[in-house]
């Protein structure tokens, strides 16, 4: 004789859910900042500031598209791909919490490990000039501990756009520089001339004046803090 056959008993459901509905759920998410942070607004600029601070990454070495930060949402957009035949000769970014006269966060280069975007397989190819040990990109939206160590004074089609020139503070190889006159002349050059170049194309004008120690990069940073 065969068994009887079972049936599922139903799962009992309430018509009214003490959860409400998803969109709803959604949204209330959205509105909480503490889902989505602000690099700009919400990043502590770290408590050694300004001889050491934390420093939003943008743009990667060795990177010809312009990334940088999106004011009103907080994200990484891109702003275009670079006119003229350069890419960024160092790392990029912006130190939180501060403004700086064009209403936007203090600029750094930060100079550490060389790290940059190409593909391993071109690293050893000389026409690249790529002197990296291991090509691992530092990446656009995260964030880093740098130490100021100079300042290049520049002005962008009329503008004060000043620069923060700093080493990564966690990086071995660079943590121990202390003032940009401990750099080699050549790599200022480089850092000085892309400057120069890299709006050519674009028909504007940029001008960039000599470097300038440490302790006026402390103060630029205190003022734009």
């Amino acid at each position: 004789m065969a068994p009887p056959i079972e049936t599922p008993s139903k799962i009992p459901t309430s018509r009214h859910s003490s959860h409400p509905p998803l969109n709803e759920r959604i949204l209330s998410s959205m509105n909480r900042r503490s889902v989505a942070a602000h690099p700009w607004h919400d990043l502590e600029i770290g408590p050694e500031a300004p001889k050491i601070f934390n420093c939003v990454i943008e743009i990667g070495k060795g990177g010809k598209v312009k990334y940088e930060l999106d004011k009103k949402t907080g994200l990484i957009k891109v702003d275009r791909v670079l006119y003229s035949s350069v890419v960024y000769p160092h790392n990029y970014g912006f130190i939180p919490r501060t403004l700086c006269e064009d209403n936007d966060p203090m600029d750094v280069l930060i100079i550490m490990q060389a790290c940059c975007l190409m593909p391993p397989f071109l690293a050893n190819i000389p026409h690249f000039f790529c002197d990296c040990h291991a090509c691992e990109p530092v990446l656009p939206g995260c964030f880093l501990r740098a130490k100021a160590i100079g300042l290049m004074p520049m002005i962008d089609q009329g503008e004060k756009d000043d620069k923060i020139i700093a080493v990564c503070a966690d990086d071995p190889e660079y943590r121990h520089y202390n003032d940009i006159k401990e750099l080699p002349p050549h790599r200022l050059a480089e850092i000085r001339r892309f400057f120069e170049d890299y709006k050519k194309n674009e028909n504007k004008e940029v001008a960039v004046n000599d470097f300038l120690p440490a302790s006026d990069a402390y103060e630029a940073i205190q003022h734009s803090m």
